[in-house]
This record gives structure tokens, C-alpha cells and sequence, in this order.
């Protein structure tokens, strides 16, 4: 009889097990999941029951046949895939597969890869969780209705490759009614009106006009600061009343998965993506010597802010050991978890408080080093003494009027002498003046007023960190799936990311505007969070998930109904801008789509031809581009003879022929023929020094290929087309899309060294 058979989710894991427990156990690993829903058909069948069909996943024959090779002479297998729900189910997937006479499964759960972990975790082994897993399919099954019904539908209406989600659709609508609110915006005119002062120690210092005759200050426009500046020159001033206190500033708890997002995001301009991945990495091990591989933090995906006591205690050890008694707390400090259904992880921390950042530098490469280094001082933190700031608040009377100015000090820094709360609070403390001594009813001199005006300003857009924060106060989404969100969204087209925020596209803003017109219920920011609390209620045993799942789909098939019917065709109709027709002066122009995107088109078609390119103005009013006609001075096509024109393409000027639409060859602006179809994929050359863009080429034998519209300047070429994202892992200007027998569609870096491979999804959330 063989050894026990461990069976872990990650082969990366393999590795760190084997060297912990390889002598009494063999370990084998699925790489991810083995089964799965079908990929081109919805797979479930609502009149048995919401009944899914799950299929070997193509590519996985090897490995299941490794896995059956590894438990032929074994009755006893530990099922050991992550401490999810997606880990759950690819235990069943492998029980399923595995099942054989007199053999017993148990599931195990690693929450952290230390010799205590693993130790502790095959000590207490569980049965398989039918709760858990029944929660996973409940979405699965939910998320498939949803995509596999809907997404043929923006086919038929929109675009062919479309896709919507329950998850990312929501996620798309949040960005484009943020982004109507800001359209929206009508800013207004505020002033404010500052003093230097002087009193009798001789520093200055600035105080600012708070009250008016005992009300807060408004001051609207220039005339109303410059009368009150006129009294305000004439009026004395002294210090009414001087407020001291001392604020006790708390520790934040150890990172739950979507606060690290956040924190990775802000402070190491990390993606949601990048910071799982380095996490991942973090948690399955690393090697700290030849054959030492260890894991260095807890699971990574939780909602929880709860700590073991024996990881409190240990944090206490080493901040008595490296910062002295007064920095330590007398008793472990532990968080209270706002949703106790999700609190079967701790939250984020190093699996040994000794592991300091430094000790581990030499082992880790930079991105790890980072992270690794945020997760351990926020834990450590945790543990830490309270800050205390003494602060000073004075009041100045100036005849009506009141001037507020504070001050801060700190007189001990606590869990800040390791961490502060983020780094602008820390530039914030920087750049606070320092007050001179003041007493109550002293004489103060006036030196300079100034009168500023301002603006209010627009709400901003969501940056990734802020959107991951919105999905998690909303209940969207759970901490395994922000990453997921946030790159599909931006891989399907619906949103951009520009200047690390995100602003919907022409598409996005259409895509969205149907399915919130035609499923108000299903694309509901309340609904999707209703919906996740339920998943959550499953996992605890207290609704039954085919319940859950019955209730949905009886209102969902009639929203499907009446969208199929009464849903607008942007194809055909396509959507009213209110704009008239200039050419016609009678009917309408409408935004629809063609193979190169959105444009403009009067309705009156095929009795007026009138079509544009259009722009949006920063109140998302729509305006016609009109075409360029000017012509290149010495430029004649190569086909046809006739002169070329300049024009303006959506990335840049290029050549086109004046004889179209008989001749349609193109030109790069350097004599460079766009091999007959010079589509532009909208990626920047990567070649240092060349201002080109990428573009769509033939070679002489017809393959497609991309290269730069520079050429022959610069000969840079790829066979795999460019897709126009940055690198999640290295930050890479693009990624390409490559498709396999073995793997289908997937975007993928081609950095030496980076491993970013990211499937391309067709029709639904995932």
C-alpha cells in the first residue's frame, strides 16, 4: 500500500509540501481547476433543476491521468485545493474523478505553508463541504444564465463578441454613472480668505476666516471677499480662546484581501491583478536557501480581520525586542469582522512576525520584497501602542469675524514609528505649520490678507484603488474576484484606463445604457450585493442555493423576454443623439457601430449618407469630426496615381487616396503602404525613440502580421497582434493575444522573464 495521497490546488505548492511532509505522504497537484461548465454552450438545464454539465476541461487529460496514477495504490487522499469556494469545488471535481471502492477523501485546508500549518491542517481534517460548494455553483450557475442569455443578445443588438456579466456589468455601471455625474457638474465660485498674523513671540503664522457673525463662513463670490477683506484691514485682532487636547490614534488591523488591493495599489502603484499574483506567490513559498522553500503569509483571499492568539503574542515578543516595553500593548489586540459568513481565514500577516523584510531581502525580488514588506509592518502595527498628537486649536476674533488655525505635535509615535495610515497623511504632517506660542487675549498684529477664489470641484473618477473600495462597500463581488472585474472589464472594451483612472468608452457607455434600460433588476448595484450575502447564507446553511437560484430566474426570464423584444438595435436604429441631420435638415443622427467602431449616421439613410466620426465634450455632448481633405504635397498613390490626402485617424495623421471609395490604399506619413489594410491597433512602438504606432500589415504572401507604420525608419514587427494594456506583472507598455489548440485565446507578455498569460473570456463573468 502506497503513501496518503495530498492533493493541492498550485504545483508551486508540491515543492514546499514535499519538503515539510514528503517522507509520509506522495503530493499531486490540478493546476486549477480540472472540470468545468462547457465553453461554448450554457451547460445547465433549467426545467431539471438548474442542472450543470461539467466536462473535463481541454488540456487538463495529462494531469488527471497523473492524478489517477498517484492514488492507483492508495485508499486514503487528502484534498487539499485553496480555502475557498473555488477550491471547494475542484476538490469535488477530483473526489468525482477519483472516487474508487473502499478509498476515503478528506479535505484539508492550508492557511498558511509552514511546518505548523501544514502540521496542524492534516491533524484536523473535514469532510468535504457541501455548503461551500453548493455557494460556488449557485454563481457559477447564476453567472452563466446570465452571460450565456444576455451576451447573444449585444450580439444580435451591438456587436458581435460582446459580453455581459453579473459582476462586471454592475462594476461598468458604477464607472459610467460616476462618469454622468461628473458631465453633470456645474461647478460653483467659493472664496477664502487667509491672514498672517503676528503675536508677541515674533513667528507669523496663517489663519483663515471660519465665521461670520457666529456662522460658518460663506463667502460666494470676488465682490463679497473684497468688502470682508476691507473690514478685516480695519478690525483688530486677538486670540479669543485656545483648545488643547491630546487624540489617541489606533492602529489599523492586519490587511483583509481587498484593503492589501488598495494599500498595493496606492503606495506601490501595483494592479489589483499584480497584487494577487505577488501574493500568491508569497503564500505558496519561497525558496530561503537551496531546497528551503516556506510560506511567508497567510491566505490571501479573505474578508476577515481575525489573528491567531499565538501570532499576536509572537508580534508582542518582537516589538518589546525591537522597539522597547513602550511600544508594546499588554494584551494581544484583536479586530471584530464586519461579516462573520466570511471568517474562515485570518487576515493577511506573515507566517513568522521574525521574518522581517530585511532578513528576507537577499531571497526575494523586488515586487515580492514590496509587498511582502506593507503585509508584515500592517500586521506588526496591529500589535502596536497607540499614537498620541497633542493638538491646538485657536480662535482669533477679529470684530464679526472668527479665524481658526491648528496645530499638531506628535508626543509619541506608536504603530506610526513603523507604518502610518498612508503615505499623503504622511506628507500632510510634513507640510503642517508650526504655531508659536499663543495666550488666551493676546494682541495679534496683522501682516498680510489674501482673498483666494475657488471652484468646487466634480467627483473624481474611480482610479483602481478607489474602484475596489466601491466594490467592497457595496457588497459587489467578493476579494477572489476585484482583480478578475477590474481586468475584464478593461480587456472587453468597456472602460479605459487613463492616468490610472477609469473612464468608460463610447462602448461602454452604450452597453451599458441597454442593460440598465432592459434588466434594471439583474445589473442592480443592490441586487448583486443581495445576491453575494445569499451566496453567503447558502455557505452557512440557512437557504438552499436551488431556492436561491429558482427565485432569480422567475423574474430574470421575463426582463429576457421583453429585452429581446423591445431592446434597440444600435446596428439598425442605433441610439438619438437630439442632433439634426446637417446634411438632410430633417432627420436625426444616430451613434451606431460599425467594424471600426462608433460613429454617426442621419436616420434618413439610404436617402441621405451623411455619417462622422464624433467627439464628446466634458458635459458628454456629442460633436461631428469633420473629415480632413488637405492634400499631401508630392504624395500620389501608388495604385492609382491620384493625389493623396492627409487625415486624421483616431491615432494620428496618415495617407489616404483621394480616389476613394474606388481605391482604398492607405499610407503611413512616411511613404510606408499599409499593406492594404493598415488597421491601427492603438499601440505606441515600443522601439526607443520612435514616435510610431503599430498597425496591421499583409506580407507578400498574404500572412497577417504587425509592425510599425514607420517603416522602413523602423522595422519593428510581430506576428501576435498587440493589444493596447499594460502588463499587470512587469508594466510592460502592451501584451498580445495569442490563440493555441491546447490553451484557445489568451493574452500574453512578450517580456523575457515575465509569465503574465491571462485568458480571453468571449461571452461571460468568470
Amino acid at each position: 500500500m502506497s503513501k496518503p495521497l495530498v492533493i493541492v490546488e498550485s504545483p508551486t505548492k508540491v515543492r514546499t509540501l514535499k519538503k515539510y511532509i514528503g517522507k509520509d505522504y506522495n503530493v499531486a497537484a490540478t493546476s486549477g481547476h480540472i472540470k468545468d461548465l462547457p465553453p461554448r454552450e450554457m451547460g445547465i438545464d433549467i426545467e431539471k433543476g438548474f442542472k450543470p454539465k461539467y466536462l473535463q476541461i481541454k488540456g487538463k487529460a495529462k494531469i488527471i491521468k497523473d492524478l489517477k496514477a498517484a492514488a492507483a495504490n492508495t485508499t486514503e487522499i487528502y484534498l487539499a485545493p485553496d480555502p475557498d469556494r473555488e477550491g471547494e469545488a475542484i476538490a469535488f471535481h477530483t473526489a468525482d474523478i477519483l472516487k474508487g471502492k473502499d478509498r476515503t477523501f478528506k479535505r484539508i485546508l492550508f492557511h498558511e505553508l509552514t511546518q505548523r500549518g501544514i502540521e496542524e491542517a492534516l491533524n484536523n481534517p473535514t469532510e468535504l463541504n457541501y455548503n461551500r460548494y453548493d455557494a460556488q455553483q449557485a454563481r457559477r450557475i447564476l453567472d452563466r444564465l446570465v452571460g450565456y442569455q444576455v451576451s447573444p443578445l449585444l450580439w444580435k443588438k451591438v456587436q458581435g463578441g460582446l459580453s455581459a456579466g453579473r459582476v462586471q456589468s454592475v462594476a461598468v455601471r458604477i464607472i459610467c454613472e460616476r462618469e454622468h455625474a461628473i458631465q453633470k457638474f456645474e461647478p460653483e465660485e467659493y472664496w477664502s480668505i487667509a491672514a498672517e498674523l503676528k503675536g508677541e513671540a515674533d513667528t507669523a503664522f496663517i489663519a483663515k476666516v471660519t465665521k461670520v457673525d457666529g456662522k460658518k463662513a460663506e463667502i460666494k463670490n470676488g465682490e463679497a471677499a473684497h468688502a470682508m477683506v476691507d473690514e478685516l484691514r480695519e478690525a483688530p485682532y486677538k486670540v479669543e480662546k485656545i483648545t488643547r487636547r491630546t487624540k489617541k490614534r489606533n492602529p489599523l488591523p492586519p490587511f483583509t484581501t481587498s484593503k492589501l488591493q488598495q494599500e498595493a495599489i496606492n503606495r506601490l502603484r501595483f494592479s489589483a491583478r499584480k497584487t494577487m499574483s505577488v501574493a500568491q506567490q508569497l503564500y505558496e513559498g519561497v525558496d530561503l536557501g537551496p531546497g528551503e522553500p516556506v510560506g511567508l503569509i497567510t491566505y490571501m483571499r479573505t474578508d476577515s480581520t481575525r489573528i491567531a492568539n499565538e501570532a499576536a503574542v509572537e508580534a508582542g515578543e518582537f516589538i518589546r525586542k525591537k522597539f522597547g516595553d513602550t511600544y508594546a500593548i499588554e494584551a494581544p489586540r484583536f479586530f471584530t469582522n464586519k461579516n462573520k459568513a466570511q471568517d474562515a481565514h485570518e487576515a493577511v500577516r506573515p507566517t513568522s512576525v521574525f521574518n522581517t523584510p530585511e532578513k528576507l531581502a537577499p531571497y526575494l525580488d523586488e515586487d515580492q520584497r514590496l509587498l511582502y514588506t506593507l503585509i508584515w509592518k500592517r500586521f506588526i502595527a496591529s500589535q502596536m501602542q497607540q499614537a498620541l498628537i497633542d493638538q491646538v486649536s485657536v480662535a482669533i476674533a477679529s470684530g464679526r469675524y472668527t479665524l481658526s488655525v491648528s496645530g499638531s505635535t506628535v508626543r509619541f509615535p506608536g504603530f506610526t514609528a513603523l507604518y502610518t495610515y498612508d503615505e499623503t497623511k504622511k506628507e500632510d504632517d510634513k507640510k503642517q505649520q508650526q504655531l508659536p506660542e499663543l495666550s488666551e487675549g493676546e494682541a495679534l498684529s496683522l501682516l498680510v490678507l489674501d482673498p483666494k477664489q475657488h471652484f468646487t470641484s466634480p467627483p473624481p473618477r474611480f482610479s483602481e484603488a478607489s474602484l475596489v473600495k466601491e466594490l467592497e462597500e457595496n457588497g459587489i463581488g467578493r476579494p477572489s474576484t476585484y482583480a478578475t472585474i477590474l481586468s475584464t472589464i478593461r480587456n472587453k472594451g468597456y472602460v479605459e484606463l487613463l492616468n490610472r483612472y477609469f473612464r468608460p468608452s463610447e462602448l461602454g457607455f452604450i452597453v451599458n445604457d441597454l442593460l440598465v434600460a432592459n434588466f434594471p433588476d439583474v445589473f442592480n448595484v443592490e441586487f448583486t450585493a443581495s445576491f453575494e450575502n445569499n451566496l453567503d447564507k447558502v455557505e452557512a446553511s440557512e437557504i438552499n442555493y436551488l431556492t436561491l437560484l429558482s427565485e432569480f430566474y422567475a423574474s430574470f426570464d421575463k426582463e429576457l423576454e421583453a429585452a429581446t423584444a423591445n431592446m434597440i438595435s444600435i446596428k439598425g436604429v442605433g441610439i438619438e443623439t437630439g442632433l439634426t441631420c446637417p446634411q438632410c435638415s430633417k432627420e436625426k443622427l444616430h451613434v451606431k457601430i460599425g467594424k471600426n467602431g462608433t460613429f454617426i449616421a442621419c436616420n434618413g439613410y439610404p436617402e441621405c449618407d451623411y455619417s462622422r466620426n464624433y467627439e464628446r465634450d466634458d458635459k458628454g455632448s456629442i460633436h461631428p469630426i469633420e473629415p480632413s481633405f488637405e492634400l499631401a504635397e508630392g504624395k500620389v498613390c501608388e495604385k492609382c496615381g491620384k493625389p493623396m490626402l492627409l487625415k486624421q485617424g483616431r491615432y494620428g495623421e496618415f495617407l489616404a487616396c483621394s480616389g476613394y471609395p474606388e481605391c482604398k490604399h492607405t499610407m503611413g506619413i512616411n511613404n510606408e503602404a499599409n499593406g492594404g489594410t493598415g488597421a491601427e491597433t492603438g499601440v505606441s512602438c515600443p522601439e526607443k525613440g520612435c514616435k510610431g504606432i503599430i498597425v496591421e500589415k499583409r506580407s507578400k504572401r498574404g500572412k497577417v502580421f504587425y509592425g510599425c507604420n514607420q517603416y522602413p525608419d523602423c522595422s519593428f514587427a510581430i506576428w501576435e497582434k498587440p493589444v493596447p494594456r499594460a502588463c499587470d506583472l512587469c508594466g510592460a507598455s502592451f501584451v498580445v493575444e495569442k490563440t493555441t489548440k491546447r490553451d484557445g485565446t489568451f493574452l500574453k507578455c512578450l517580456t523575457d522573464g515575465c509569465n503574465f498569460k491571462e485568458p480571453v473570456e468571449k461571452s461571460e463573468d468568470d
